[in-house]
């Protein structure tokens, strides 16, 4: 395992997340951290690294407000147990992922067809896949901080799908982050993810939940 333990891997994937989003810098708690988020959808979210049923249940009844999610490494029907009521899971959310990294690996073939831009910005490299016409097929992106990276919001058009698209964009990034220092890279993974990134190297560190207070429990 590239990462020594689930805490260091996580507090890798929240250093990493804020620089990819350009979110505020995480505040630390006792039980993990808090990252000011800024988005109507997303205010804040805390990221719970100790997370057992009394930590979380306490953050919860405290989180009086929508749009402020808590991430938790525990499996789905765990969070769900011991949430209060007026919490409902997020869907998307599967596993805390790690890999190593090195560069000078084999570069990958796009299918016939597409083209790969990729461009830096704000130590961000983003990867855009486009169709033959220019539509929208593929992307990601790979926020470095120091000797570690996060991979971020890795998507394929459903119409693109199984074209191996997604695995030239993760190898891309991969080998970009490499160039620049980075020796492992940390990610969260749908399930669907999850299964292309283990064919790929990456392996599971923690389960990955989340969750958030129901609009209409709170009148919003």
């Amino acid at each position: 395992m590239p990462f020594r333990t689930t805490a260091e891997a996580v507090r890798a994937w929240v250093e990493g997340w804020v620089v990819s989003r350009g979110a505020a810098r995480p505040t630390r708690r006792s039980w993990g951290f808090t990252v000011d988020v800024g988005l109507p959808g997303e205010v804040a979210r805390h990221v719970v690294t100790a997370a057992d049923e009394a930590t979380v249940r306490k953050l919860a009844e405290n989180t009086t407000v929508p749009g402020i999610p808590l991430k938790v490494f525990v499996p789905a029907r765990t969070l769900k147990a011991w949430l209060p009521p007026g919490w409902v899971l997020l869907d998307g959310h599967a596993a805390l992922m790690a890999a190593r990294l090195s560069a000078g690996g084999s570069p990958l073939r796009l299918a016939d067809g597409y083209r790969l831009h990729t461009w830096d910005r704000a130590d961000v490299t983003r990867v855009v896949v486009r169709a033959a016409d220019g539509a929208f097929a593929a992307r990601g992106q790979i926020a470095v901080t120091g000797p570690t990276a996060v991979v971020d919001q890795v998507e394929t058009h459903p119409a693109h799908q199984r074209r191996g698209l997604g695995r030239v964009v993760m190898g891309t990034l991969a080998e970009t982050a490499a160039r620049q220092g980075a020796r492992a890279a940390v990610l969260g993974a749908t399930e669907q993810g999850r299964a292309l990134y283990e064919t790929m190297g990456w392996q599971v560190i923690a389960p990955l939940s989340a969750a958030v207070r129901n609009r209409a429990d709170t009148g919003a």
